[in-house]
């Protein structure tokens, strides 16, 4: 990886990181009164989050012919079976139980919230397990 592709996920982890922490997705608590419907805070955050990357994954293949770090944009296409069905059921009871998703978890490591450690121990658990089954 060149440094100035290095330089970019960091400074792209790290606003990632910040935001979370500054719209206090980073606590549990926070989450779980949000999927109670008890406050509609978070909705905001996921609103403009899911606005950006619409916007991003839509236009700027239309404005830009390469990403600006180089190689090709990917097109994916997103097949739905029995196993997505299954795993996404799986992730939302996971998260509707403790409040923790991977990515806020990880940052909420950097507001010194050490619990999380043991979410982020049932992920890694989790995925894991999901792993040798798909070996099998």
């Amino acid at each position: 990886m060149s440094p100035m592709k290095f330089l970019a996920v960091l400074a792209g982890g790290a606003l990632f990181g910040f935001g979370l922490a500054l719209s206090t997705m980073v606590q549990p608590e926070v989450v779980l009164s949000f999927l109670r419907f008890q406050d509609a805070g978070l909705m905001l955050v996921m609103g403009g989050a899911v606005l950006v990357t619409l916007l991003a994954y839509r236009l700027l293949p239309r404005l830009l012919a390469s990403p600006l770090l180089g190689g090709y944009f990917h097109q994916h296409v997103a097949h739905w079976n029995r196993d997505t069905l299954v795993g996404s059921a799986l992730f939302g009871v996971g998260w509707g139980l403790c409040g923790v998703c991977p990515g806020p978890a990880i940052a909420g490591l950097g507001t010194g919230n050490w619990s999380l450690l043991w979410a982020l121990a049932g992920i890694a658990i989790g995925a894991l397990v999901q792993g040798l089954r798909a070996k099998a």
